[in-house]
């Protein structure tokens, strides 16, 4: 090959090299930023524009308040709250209550009672950080079976006493941020935990109960979808001394009277003073009573006499 041809080649490859270096280095820059952690986004805590109160709640919540104190619900002898009375040492008080929440999602507080328990004497008598660090998986999994998504929270709960091990000198956070940082926790659980181990009054925990009964009052202009919708609306008008108390109050209202499917309406006094939009207000017959009617029926009927044998 002569001088002229080989300096041409090199021309042309020269740039190509470049090109090829500069790729490299880009493409090592961005698997740097994708391998950086993303910083979680903070809870919301205002509404831009206030949700308005709603009319007669405060003789709404009034009349749930006098219903509650008549009534023993499993919140208020399974709750959270109860998982933190076997401890001595306050560190081992407030992880056992933010264990109870993370155990709670999705699982009745029967069911969540007797597997705190149960993982309590599983771990060695003491619910703390080091305990469940030290303890197997199949340890914990076999104490929380009974709870709904048990092999997720399993690892939750194994997570989170690594983290508060590493980043909080095994203490409970005190921020919401901090604690919804933490696998398995949320909003809900993280303002509840605030409230029980520590005393803090930072917002309403918002579950399935108060997500439903407050729609079912009608204290949404429009109906949410999300309990974070519903918790922000109804901060937003809730007199903050009362942000603590709704919780337990509205959650042993609907484990008691305003529950799920069928709904007490007969037992609820909001029904009487027709302050219920959802208020089922026409007398319930009982199915015995349905029968009776149905077999009296078809012996006014015209034709043979026909016995008809129904399910008990």
């Amino acid at each position: 090959m002569s001088n002229r041809t080989r300096s041409t080649s090199l021309r042309k490859t020269s740039p190509t090299l470049k090109l090829e270096e500069t790729v490299s280095e880009e493409d090592t820059s961005s698997r740097a930023k994708a391998k950086s952690p993303k910083k979680p986004k903070p809870i919301p805590q205002n509404l831009d524009t206030p949700h308005p109160a709603p009319l007669h709640w405060k003789e709404v919540y009034d009349s749930i308040k006098e219903m509650r104190a008549q009534t023993v619900a499993p919140v208020d002898t399974m709750g959270c709250e109860q998982a933190q009375h076997k401890e001595k040492d306050p560190k081992n008080r407030r992880f056992s209550t933010l264990v109870s929440l993370m155990l709670s999602s999705q699982t009745k507080d029967e069911v969540t009672d007797a597997a705190v328990e149960k993982l309590r004497a599983a771990v060695g008598g003491t619910l703390s950080v080091a305990a469940i660090i030290s303890a197997d998986d199949s340890t914990i999994s076999d104490a929380i079976a009974k709870v709904g998504f048990w092999r997720r929270k399993t690892e939750y709960i194994k997570k989170t006493a690594l983290r508060l091990r590493d980043d909080f000198d095994s203490e409970v956070p005190k921020t919401v941020d901090e604690l919804c940082s933490l696998p398995g926790v949320g909003p809900k659980m993280a303002f509840l935990t605030l409230h029980v181990a520590w005393n803090l009054n930072h917002g309403i925990g918002v579950d399935v109960h108060v997500h439903r009964i407050t729609n079912r009052l009608g204290w949404h202009q429009r109906p949410t979808k999300k309990p974070e919708e519903t918790r922000l609306n109804i901060q937003s008008w809730l007199p903050i001394e009362l942000h603590r108390e709704i919780n337990n109050m509205l959650v042993g209202f609907g484990q008691t009277i305003c529950v799920p499917v069928g709904p007490k309406c007969d037992s609820c006094t909001l029904s009487t003073k027709g302050l219920c939009p959802s208020a089922n207000t026409k007398p319930q017959r009982s199915l015995k009573k349905r029968k009776r009617q149905s077999s009296a029926n078809l012996e006014h009927e015209s034709g043979p006499k026909i016995d008809i044998a129904f399910e008990s």
